[in-house]
């Protein structure tokens, strides 16, 4: 099918599996920010002269990424936007109920208040450099791909996942950086440029990793919803639901 009925009227498809996209997109977002930040992790690799040592998050992060390709290339940028959206009330959400729960008063017989300030007690910079960086990444990438897959009607899926990714992770990494740590003193000025392009770098190859897959996930999805979305005619603003 080359064109949903739109959006907003009567006629609106329901969808089988459009749910369980949307689900694991916010749970995989959630838990990347939340879980993944605090640990600081190493691999000892033979052709590396020191060790390689990343985020924990980053191996997870950029699935939210594969998500939203098989969002916007199956249902449609507008249908992703919804997700995104949802995607960005739940690490508000998530980022509040971390702050209270680090702020109550712990018991005089718990002793692990300082564990859990170390892994969920991040500043409200680093909070909100993560909020803009996600909306401003997810959204660059959901509209690349939807451009490119008119452009190209329909045709090379594998390279616009790739091209929309690496929009979306340049976009990413460029925000957050600078704006958590940058002259914030946590880490030296000449550092946050290096762990931008460590990051996109880790964060483009893992989706590129994941492509075979992806593309086995969007063709079933297309042959399951008989459905495959081209935004011609979509309103690109992203503060629409």
């Amino acid at each position: 099918m080359d064109q949903a009925a739109p959006q907003g009227t009567k006629a609106e498809r329901t969808y089988r599996y459009y749910e369980f996209v949307m689900v694991a997109f916010v749970v995989v977002l959630v838990c990347s920010n939340l879980i993944g930040p605090a640990k600081a992790a190493q691999f000892d690799l033979p052709f590396l002269k020191d060790p390689l040592v990343f985020g924990a998050g980053v191996l997870f992060f950029p699935i939210s990424y594969i998500f939203g390709d098989i969002l916007t290339e199956v249902y449609g940028y507008a249908r992703a936007r919804r997700v995104i959206w949802s995607g960005f009330a739940a690490l508000i959400f998530a980022a509040f109920m971390a702050w209270v729960v680090v702020s109550l008063p712990p018991a005089d017989t718990w002793p692990n208040q300082k564990v859990y300030e170390i892994a969920y007690g991040n500043t409200g910079r680093v909070v909100a450099a993560s909020m803009v960086a996600y909306f401003c990444g997810e959204f660059v990438n959901s509209y690349v791909l939807a451009k490119m897959k008119v452009a190209q009607n329909g045709k090379g899926m594998s390279w616009r996942f790739v091209g929309s990714t690496v929009a979306g992770e340049a976009v990413d990494s460029s925000l957050f950086y600078p704006l958590a740590f940058y002259g914030s003193g946590i880490m030296p000025n000449e550092l946050v440029p290096v762990l931008m392009l460590s990051q996109f770098v880790t964060k483009t190859a893992v989706e590129i990793l994941f492509l075979p897959l992806t593309v086995r996930i969007v063709n079933f999805l297309k042959k399951a919803e008989g459905e495959d979305y081209y935004d011609r005619s979509t309103d690109f603003s992203p503060f629409k639901l």
